[in-house]
């Protein structure tokens, strides 16, 4: 399932494994058909039942036929259930490594659960978002944006509730290195904003479902004034990539007890990441530059001694 790509310098990248495979089923699993979904919905309740199910006792289970669970498999991209089989049943096994069953790993938060049992999922559920994220993130699509904000006038970044402090990370790190950024989580501000973007301009928007809406509807307004728009998202086929030039998926998934989760914007923070050393490599001696400028400039204490011989500054009266 893993293919090579090319890494941002240019030079072959090797195979990254593939992603969790009940991740995946999740963050496709709205845009399902519904006996597809409830073949979906069966394998991320209880992945290592599914594993040791017979493509007969699934299709029972989920009160569906034979030809529905192998269409579920190809649309998820294996070749066939004995496949999909395989791969759940490594899963469950990494997941016993890590002293956890599948089901446990991936579960929501119990109200019985002990603490030691929540600290061991909520490690778990972070450790797998990044690096599932880190697998399946497409890096030719990660070229592809990384060359945009690097020619970009100037850069929206929108994003709201967990999101909006991911999109206040990137603004931060594009600012760093000089580029002109501005992050918006205000419906009224972001959509201001988008009105007077323009072709050369990038506008991102951030949202881990894909659906909130005044991200959505702020970067489908960027997008009809010119602007090359991105979206950061776990879901693939969700509103959010219809406005999208360009999508850049997360792994993560979000529960009851975790909505917001730490694991999500983990995930997302991981590809804001990417894009930020990316872009750093792509414009190295402007970014060096900045970046010692700035981090000459936030020293303080430190900067003030320097300036004044070793001596502290006197305090104004």
């Amino acid at each position: 399932m893993a293919k090579s790509a090319k890494s941002i310098d240019g030079g072959a990248a090797e195979a990254s494994p593939s992603p969790g495979t009940v991740l995946r089923i999740r963050a496709l699993l709205p845009s399902l058909p519904p006996a597809e979904q409830r073949v979906a919905q069966r394998i991320v309740d209880d992945p290592e039942r599914a594993a040791a199910s017979s493509i007969t006792q699934l299709a029972k289970d989920c009160s569906t036929s034979e030809a529905t669970v192998i269409r579920f498999c190809r649309t998820i991209e294996f070749s066939g259930y004995r496949e999909l089989r395989l791969a759940l049943a490594t899963e469950a096994g990494q997941a016993r490594g890590a002293g956890l069953s599948t089901r446990a790993a991936v579960g929501d938060i119990d109200p019985d659960d002990t603490l030691v049992t929540v600290v061991q999922k909520i490690a778990y559920t972070d450790a797998r978002a990044v690096e599932d994220t880190a697998a399946q993130l497409d890096v030719d699509v990660l070229q592809t944006v990384v060359e945009a904000l690097a020619a970009a006038r100037r850069t929206d970044i929108y994003g709201v509730g967990a999101s909006a402090f991911v999109g206040a990370d990137l603004q931060q790190k594009l600012h760093r290195i000089g580029l002109t950024s501005f992050a918006w989580a205000d419906n009224h501000v972001m959509l201001t904003s988008a009105a007077l973007l323009r072709e050369g301009d990038v506008a991102v928007g951030v949202s881990h479902s894909g659906a909130t809406i005044e991200t959505v509807q702020a970067l489908a307004e960027a997008r009809a004034r010119g602007a090359t728009t991105v979206a950061i998202t776990n879901f693939p086929r969700s509103p959010i990539s219809e406005s999208a030039d360009h999508v850049l998926t997360t792994a993560a998934r979000e529960t009851t007890f975790r909505s917001g989760a730490t694991a999500s914007r983990l995930a997302q923070l991981t590809v804001i990441d990417c894009l930020f050393v990316g872009l750093a490599q792509l414009r190295y001696a402007d970014s060096r530059t900045a970046l010692e400028s700035t981090y000459d400039a936030v020293r303080g204490l430190r900067v003030g001694e320097r300036r004044t011989g070793g001596r502290r500054p006197r305090p104004a009266e």
